[in-house]
């Protein structure tokens, strides 16, 4: 079985890093030993279902990398099947870097965040990207939000690669304020106020 995460990841000039901080032979454990990451499972689908956001990496025709936040309704990433996700893109600020990047360089790589869990998951893939005006109703259907009211100007679809889960040592809990609210009911404090 191969890890196809670290297939992927682990380059030469990777390896030669790891070998030089002496992580080398365990990595190649964790590679061999794991695996493969390359569809998505119940764990996995779960967790992507639940999230309001997360960070998309693409890298421009100049080498320049660029991360954007992606964020909306819980859910908005939506699990089309065991290597394909989609999600809608809203009428934001025009400067469509990512969707030019994309345009001449179909990879990307995003991370998902549970702050509250402390959990982080990793995604690798490529993007093709679809007008609205292009798509049948039945899948415009499984990726729109009806009760979100923003114009969706295409759908970005993602063909998994691979994904990988990220240690939570360095996480810092943090809380959107409707989840530091369930957390004083669950606890029988009362706010009285609004945050």
């Amino acid at each position: 079985m191969t890890h196809r995460f670290a297939e992927t990841v682990f380059t030469n000039s990777v390896k030669i890093q790891q070998q030089k901080a002496g992580s080398l032979e365990h990595n190649e454990k964790l590679q061999a030993k794991f695996g493969p990451n390359d569809e998505l499972g119940s764990r996995e689908i779960n967790f992507i279902t639940n999230r309001d956001s997360f960070y998309l990496a693409t890298v421009s025709e100049t080498g320049w990398p660029y991360v954007q936040h992606r964020g909306g309704p819980a859910g908005f990433l939506k699990v089309l099947g065991p290597n394909s996700l989609a999600y809608a893109d809203f009428r934001g600020n025009t400067q469509l870097v990512s969707t030019g990047n994309l345009s001449v360089n179909d990879r990307c790589s995003l991370i998902l965040m549970d702050y509250p869990n402390r959990r982080r998951l990793k995604i690798l893939g490529h993007i093709r990207i679809e007008n609205v005006a292009d798509l049948a109703d039945d899948i415009l259907t499984r990726i729109t939000l009806p009760d979100y009211g923003a114009v969706i100007e295409r759908i970005f679809f993602i063909d998994l690669l691979a994904y990988d889960w990220n240690c939570p040592q360095h996480i810092s809990r943090r809380y959107t304020e409707a989840e530091f609210l369930e957390k004083l009911d669950t606890a029988g404090i009362t706010s009285g106020h609004s945050l």
